[in-house]
């Protein structure tokens, strides 16, 4: 299986469970605050430049951006949370939205929660640590913007995130990368093939 060939197309944007496609592939799903850079993540991770928009507005992603790679699985670039400028009633409703689609959605392989490296998770991000692990969500956490910091920063960074999941009693894979030099890139396909197809 090689899910990272280029064969990636944009398949459809849905607001809800019932207008996804027909669960038929598994799914990978990218969550994560506004502007975190999921978009960028998607493009290296298929190595296209732009199969998935990527915007400098935060909040510019407000439907599930499905994308068909190859004949093996989706990949479903979440709305990013946490965008004070969207009216509240339309967070609220996203929320619903993707929250009914994370618990539902029975083709649903991994959750990849990517955070900024640069900053400490928000209580957000803390919050969407704990509701994936409650909900027996499998998940992992990726560090974004990891060409911005030094390595020992990149590693202070990762300690940190490791020490608040382990308050949470969580113990998920914690990859740092980079979209535009595709440090870690390699690790995080490695990564996906291994929860779209056990047998690899």
């Amino acid at each position: 299986m090689n899910l990272f060939n280029g064969k990636a197309t944009f398949v459809t944007s849905a607001t809800k469970i019932e207008e996804c496609p027909k669960a038929d592939l598994p799914e990978v799903c990218f969550a994560g605050r506004s502007n975190v850079g999921k978009s960028s993540l998607i493009n290296a991770i298929v190595n296209r430049k732009n199969i998935a928009r990527t915007s400098n507005v935060p909040g510019k992603t407000q439907q599930m951006n499905y994308y068909r790679i190859g004949d093996d699985c989706y990949f479903v670039d979440l709305p990013g949370y946490g965008y004070a400028k969207v009216p509240q009633k339309e967070r609220e409703r996203w929320g619903r939205n993707i929250r009914k689609y994370l618990t539902e959605r029975e083709t649903l392989h991994l959750v990849i929660h990517v955070v900024d490296a640069r900053h400490e998770p928000t209580a957000l991000d803390q919050d969407f640590f704990y509701w994936l692990a409650s909900n027996e969500m499998p998940f992992c956490v990726l560090l974004s913007k990891g060409d911005k910091l030094s390595n020992n920063k990149l590693a202070q960074s990762r300690k940190k995130v490791k020490n608040i999941l382990a308050e949470m009693n969580i113990e998920v894979p914690i990859i740092a990368y980079s979209a535009s030099s595709r440090k870690g890139i390699p690790e995080i396909q490695k990564l996906i093939t291994e929860f779209i197809d056990p047998k690899e």
